[in-house]
């Protein structure tokens, strides 16, 4: 599907309501994986095609999902998991099929992992490597650690204490819900990252009176588990809200407001930096659901300036990074983005594809191999531009924002792909930029 994106003369206005958050989507279907017989409820599940694949993946082991009203669902856990029949196709969701590798790895059922083009692509090592020191029976079948992976029973799991060299809430979690699993509950796993990255899986784990502790950068859990079947009201997805956060605060005369948006801390980074770039950014209505924050967040247009990002604060907001840049190409002063290499094993390299497609609108970006420095001060953007997604919904998404304040019309290939995540993106934009007040 090929789009239009046309300058935005009036501003954006008005109040919208984001779509469920994709994280916390993937873990509430996935957990019943690992719960006790029984049933519980799902408010506001993300039906963004990554969700929807995990949502079939449990479908496949016997769980019993069923929509009772628009995004709601019905889960029914069974005594027992069935053995699926075909193997498990995680679409193009790396939280699906990472998490899934840790759920699968104790569990004594033979299963055979697969994936898209894209995720076939994507690196498995990751995951992989500390599993095997667990003593899990996991391959990948080409031998190149990467999709298709194949689980078989093992003789025995073992806990272990892993440091990780990379701040990964997706390996994190992997290797926790293996542990949990682990036929002893006196054995315990523990994760050590180098800094924290984001906690969906922690925190739900401990809602689902799970035994889990958290002691700075180092998690555990004891073996021997069953999480507890409790009804899970999903927020907004921060990650989804950030592209019309962004455009709020570029476009001139925009006053916006976004509610119900989750505001975990090692999510919210975006929201910080932006604060710090001086982004006229106001949170009300806070409140706790599910073990998570939430929040309204109301945005007006701002006068940024420049900023260096890096270190911890980039595992809070790797997925807004190349929305971030955008913003950055209109604050005033140099922005550096540093300590990002992991963008290259996103659904693309996010480097080179947000450098692209930001340098042919007109953008002064040069990218390095772990980040970026922006050049700001830009009032807009030349445009007038074809531009690729390269298969990644947040490439897509980053650049209609970038469009939005271009002299002339961008065209934006295969925009299909902002499905993964988010059908209604361009249906929200319409509304704001209808509504005036």
């Amino acid at each position: 599907m090929e789009i239009k994106v046309h300058k935005v003369q009036n501003g954006l206005m008005g109040k919208i309501e984001i779509p469920s958050d994709k994280s916390i989507s993937h873990r509430a279907i996935l957990f019943s994986l690992l719960m006790r017989e029984g049933e519980y409820y799902i408010k506001n599940f993300s039906l963004g095609e990554d969700c929807l694949s995990s949502m079939k993946a449990v479908q496949a082991f016997g769980v019993g999902v069923e929509f009772v009203k628009n995004n709601d669902l019905k889960v029914t856990v069974p005594k027992e998991l069935k053995v699926p029949k075909e193997p498990i196709d995680c679409g193009n969701s790396g939280t699906t099929m990472r998490l899934l590798c840790g759920i699968l790895a104790s569990k004594g059922i033979e299963t055979v992992l697969v994936g898209d083009e894209s995720l076939s692509k994507r690196p498995m090592k990751r995951v992989i490597e500390p599993l095997k020191s667990m003593g899990v029976n996991i391959e990948s079948l080409n031998n190149d650690n990467k999709a298709p992976i194949i689980i078989k029973p093992a003789k025995k799991v073992r806990g272990i204490d892993y440091v990780s060299k990379l701040a990964s809430a997706q390996v994190k979690s992997c290797i926790l819900l293996c542990g949990m699993q682990i036929d002893d509950e006196n054995k315990i796993t523990s994760f050590i990252e180098p800094s924290l990255s984001r906690d969906h899986s922690e925190r739900l784990i401990k809602y689902l009176s799970g035994d889990i502790k958290i002691e700075g950068n180092k998690v555990s859990v004891k073996g021997n588990q069953k999480l507890t079947p409790k009804d899970i009201v999903i927020p907004g997805d921060i990650s989804s809200a950030s592209f019309f956060i962004a455009a709020a605060l570029i476009v001139p005369n925009s006053n916006i407001t976004i509610t119900n948006v989750n505001l975990n801390p090692t999510r919210r980074g975006f929201i910080d930096v932006l604060l710090r770039m001086g982004a006229n950014i106001q949170i009300n209505n806070e409140h706790i659901i599910a073990n998570e924050e939430v929040g309204d967040i109301i945005v007006k247009t701002s006068n940024l300036n420049g900023t260096t990002v890096c270190g911890d604060e980039i595992p809070k907001l790797i997925d807004e990074i190349p929305i971030l840049t955008v913003v950055a190409l209109f604050a005033k002063g140099k922005t550096i983005i540093k300590d990002a290499s992991d963008l290259k094993n996103k659904e693309t390299d996010r480097i080179m594809a947000t450098y692209t497609n930001l340098s042919q609108m007109g953008g002064n970006i040069t990218p390095n191999d772990d980040g970026f420095v922006i050049e700001g001060g830009q009032k807009d953007l030349k445009g007038g531009v074809s531009l690729e997604c390269y298969h990644d919904h947040r490439i897509a998404m980053s650049s209609y924002v970038c469009g939005l304040m271009c002299q002339n019309e961008i065209t934006i290939n295969e925009f299909e792909w902002v499905n993964i995540s988010f059908p209604t993106f361009l249906n929200l934009f319409e509304i704001l930029k209808k509504v005036k007040l």
